[in-house]
């Protein structure tokens, strides 16, 4: 029996491997440290993430205790009741990034849009742990047609799109963003390590195909420094092989994105590459623009050969956007900056502008008990309030922020002439 599942371990290793039997056109692939399409001809990444689309996060709607996505959905059906918040939810998903969204992503240089993915939007079986934690996983939800729409809409711009779980089934880092319960259980509960796989499965399948798609972040910034690090960093590389394993049963095209745990901080955790086609990913805010910031995964780049990619980084000003984006290019590092779109926000490159009275919304939002009444709302304000901010998510009614553009694709000189300097 020993002898049998070695070999089918180095057979199933040299599956991972293999490069695909016939490379279709389009497709990017990994090549040292670089990525490249099939003519050999490098490819760049130059991303921003859509925050807030398909993973909603409190602090996008300014509060301070409805954080999670669950506790965000809950505050809604407490304002407007169960019908109009189901209503708000698929207008909110339908106008928060639209057709003129992506032409603008496009027009500003970028070549790649960063998706972050709730599971319950693409699982139809969505309930905690309990008596029917067996049945079979079953692929329903809005979020399939969301993601095709934009997968189509930038194969018309000529973009790509990676597609990330910010929140798998359990949790994976143990914090708000991803709709856990405090806990990262991916990594305890049987059920929810395999529906986890089983989405990544079906969401190879549907895209296994189409190049638009530059490939998969198995697991955004898992295990945080909240929960058991020491005892769950050993694994998660090896949790890393059985998703991919999951993946290349069916997609033999993508690229995989391994983010780094600890916030995306932590490239120590892994070794050298288990399989073709892999890019480590890492995460920085607020850092310094010297070298000293990135000199881990520079290191690690070398050691190993691989591509890096800085999957978020922003929320700062202008100016180090500019000279940060600038210090990971200089090492061959792609880029995704956080975020595309957000509320009342001088750090995102469209700024929503908040609608009269949502400072009531905000206040319910952090709230630990909230209700109607403790805002000074009724039902009819809040809804009110609710909807005139799905008009103002519309891009015609926002703020494109043009420095912020520039930050991300102007050379130093024709920034500096055109950006002031942040405001100390």
């Amino acid at each position: 029996m020993g002898i049998g599942y070695s070999v089918i371990g180095v057979m199933a290793a040299l599956c991972l491997w293999a490069a695909p039997a016939a490379a279709q056109q389009g497709f990017i692939h990994a090549q040292g440290r670089v990525l490249a399409d099939e003519s050999g001809n490098e490819f760049a990444i130059r991303g921003i993430g859509l925050g807030n689309w398909l993973m909603t996060e409190g602090y996008m709607f300014k509060f301070k205790k409805a954080k999670a996505p669950r506790q965000i959905s809950a505050l809604v059906e407490t304002l407007v009741g169960h019908d109009d918040a189901e209503r708000f939810w698929e207008l909110f998903r339908d106008r928060y990034v639209g057709r003129n969204d992506i032409r603008l992503i496009k027009q500003s240089g970028l070549n790649t849009v960063r998706v972050p993915l709730h599971y319950g939007l693409f699982l139809g079986q969505n309930d905690p742990l309990g008596a029917d934690s067996l049945r079979p996983t079953s692929f329903e939800g809005p979020g399939w047609a969301l993601l095709d729409r934009l997968i189509g809409w930038c194969r018309e711009d000529g973009l790509k799109v990676l597609i990330d779980l910010h929140a798998a089934p359990g949790g994976q880092t143990g914090i708000n963003h991803d709709d856990s319960t405090g806990f990262p259980l991916v990594f305890y509960v049987p059920r929810e390590r395999r529906r986890t796989e089983e989405l990544w499965r079906e969401i190879a399948r549907r895209y296994r195909d189409d190049p638009t798609v530059l490939g998969y972040e198995l697991l955004n910034e898992p295990i945080s420094t909240y929960n058991d690090e020491d005892v769950l960093n050993p694994h998660l590389e090896t949790y890393y092989r059985e998703l991919t394993e999951a993946v290349r049963a069916v997609d033999p095209n993508h690229l995989i994105f391994l983010a780094s745990p600890q916030w995306g901080q932590n490239m120590g955790v892994f070794g050298p590459p288990f399989t073709r086609d892999l890019v480590y990913v890492f995460h920085e805010f607020w850092s310094t623009t010297e070298r000293d910031a990135i000199q881990d995964y520079i290191n690690f780049s070398l050691l190993h050969r691989v591509p890096i990619l800085l999957g978020e980084a922003g929320e700062f000003n202008n100016q180090w956007n500019r000279a940060f984006r600038a210090l990971n290019e200089r090492f061959g590092f792609g880029w995704s900056f956080w975020s595309y779109k957000n509320l009342d926000s001088p750090t995102a490159m469209v700024s929503v502008t908040s609608p009269p009275g949502w400072d009531k919304i905000a206040k319910a939002g952090s709230m630990p008990d909230p209700s109607l009444a403790k805002a000074g709302l009724s039902r009819q304000e809040a809804k009110a309030i609710l909807w005139a901010y799905l008009d103002a998510l519309a891009l015609g009614n926002a703020k494109v922020d043009d420095c912020y553009v520039r930050s991300l694709a102007d050379s130093e000189a024709s920034f500096a002439a055109h950006c002031p300097p942040a405001k100390p």
